[in-house]
């Protein structure tokens, strides 16, 4: 059987946590930066933990993760 292919927008947005937990980025860091108060720019570095709704598709596209 030939190899499954990985979603290659998803190899960049997404990684696998050790506990198999799907980590993303947020959102609304990237323009239009002027008007966000820095505490919601500073918040907004940080990474989380996608929602289990999500996380069994992105694993789906991810099978080598």
């Amino acid at each position: 059987m030939p190899k499954m292919k990985s979603h290659s927008a998803s190899k960049k947005r997404f990684r696998i946590s050790g506990t198999g937990k799907v980590i993303r980025n947020k959102a609304y860091k990237s323009h239009i930066l002027t008007k966000k108060t820095t505490k919601r720019k500073r918040n907004l570095r940080k990474s989380t933990v996608a929602s289990d709704a999500n996380s069994a598709v992105i694993k789906v596209m991810l099978p080598y993760k």
